[in-house]
């Protein structure tokens, strides 16, 4: 059996894939179209014109869903390891579910209202995806510390902590550099040599790294996703049980 259809393994895999398939085939098709500079725009530069926003918009909507679903399955995961050894609060996987949903709600707004037609909108969506984001990251980096070493190794914990640092100290400047940069009259059109590019450049190769380190957390998710699935099973309700079968 391939090592990515062990259990539920195969969702971070293509969710990392999908995510990096996103934002290079989007960067791409801008570059070679000259709707945005190769020097590090920023990643919504890069789906704001057609055609790339189309595809942009596509890939990221479907990121999000998966990024939901893989939230959701490490919610239900860490829920059944509390029922053998109670060691995390459950109202602090619940936080951490909520902050990952809120911050792919924000990634929904960013790939659907771009920057050139609502910017105050992009702007909050994109606030909302990294912020919270980065909350999840954090939070969770938290609870495998927690949880160590009954079910995540010393390497695991040290490498989400990395990753969630890093998250944390590149979020910080990316949204000061980009209310700084925010001043000129648009993101897109801009000279190295114009007045706070350097705010915008800084803005810009913070934001993709905070958004690679998203990636490579979720693939130290896929080693504890070999270990369990997830069945889903119909129930009927008693009081419509019934009536279907008066019906027929």
């Amino acid at each position: 059996m391939w090592w990515f259809l062990i259990g539920t393994s195969c969702l971070p895999v293509t969710l990392v894939i999908w995510s990096c398939a996103a934002f290079v085939i989007s960067f791409s098709i801008a570059v070679l179209s000259r709707h945005v500079p190769p020097l590090v725009p920023f990643i919504s530069d890069t789906g704001t014109f057609p055609p790339e926003s189309c595809i942009f918009g596509l890939m990221i909507n479907f990121s999000a869903f998966l990024g939901l679903v893989v939230m959701y399955f490490r919610y239900k995961l860490i829920q059944a390891l509390n029922e053998r050894k109670a060691t995390i609060n459950p109202k602090l996987n619940t936080a951490a579910l909520v902050c990952g949903a809120l911050g792919c709600l924000g990634m929904c707004i960013v790939a659907n209202f771009q920057e050139t037609t609502l910017r105050i909108v992009h702007d909050i969506g994109a606030l909302l995806a990294f912020v919270m984001g980065t909350t999840y990251l954090v939070l969770q980096s938290f609870i495998s510390i927690r949880m160590m070493p009954y079910h995540h190794s010393r390497l695991v914990c040290g490498f989400r902590t990395i990753l969630s640092a890093i998250s944390v100290i590149a979020t910080i400047p990316m949204i000061i550099c980009y209310s700084l940069a925010a001043r000129s009259s648009s993101t897109l059109e801009w000279k190295p040599e114009a007045k706070g590019s350097s705010f915008q450049v800084t803005s810009a190769i913070c934001e993709w790294l905070v958004a690679f380190s998203f990636n490579f957390f979720f693939l130290t998710y896929i080693k504890e996703f070999q270990t369990f699935t997830i069945n889903v099973r119909t129930v009927l309700l008693p009081e419509l049980n019934e009536e279907c079968c008066n019906t027929f």
